[in-house]
């Protein structure tokens, strides 16, 4: 086995998964109107609403320069809603629209989506799941 080998690499093949695996979700989201970070945004939302963009960036391992053209072009289409905190207007707090509230019973079947489109069991895929949070539970001690 050549360790140097592109096919070899931890690092190419995480990089090619994490494509294909976006790709595979954007006709499912496009009937939502959301684009993959949007959806991961309302993941976040769905779970905990009217959190701060610090919290939100954490969860999703963003900046807010990355953040904030996002969460304005979602805004714009009605899915949250940006507020300056009145007891410290720093910290923008963000918060599901009805609309997007709405689109919580309709993202309900997602995964199970993703699921058929990667060829997977339901025993694959809770494997796959197990594997990668091992992963990045490492990834993140060590960055």
């Amino acid at each position: 086995m050549n360790p140097l080998a592109l096919s070899n690499q931890l690092c190419f093949r995480a990089y090619a998964l994490s494509r294909h695996i976006t790709a595979m979700y954007q006709p499912i989201l496009k009937k939502m109107g959301l684009t993959y970070p949007q959806y991961l945004v309302m993941l976040v939302l769905w779970e905990k609403d009217n959190i701060s963009l610090k919290e939100l960036g954490e969860q999703l391992m963003l900046d807010s320069g990355t953040l904030t053209p996002l969460l304005k072009r979602m805004e714009e289409a009605g899915h949250l809603q940006r507020q300056r905190s009145a007891e410290d207007e720093r910290v923008v707090r963000i918060r599901l629209s009805e609309k997007g509230r709405i689109l919580h019973s309709q993202a309900q079947d997602v995964p199970e989506q993703l699921q058929r489109c990667m060829g997977f069991t339901a025993e694959d895929y809770m494997q796959f799941m197990q594997v990668s949070a091992r992963l990045l539970k490492s990834a993140k001690k060590v960055s």
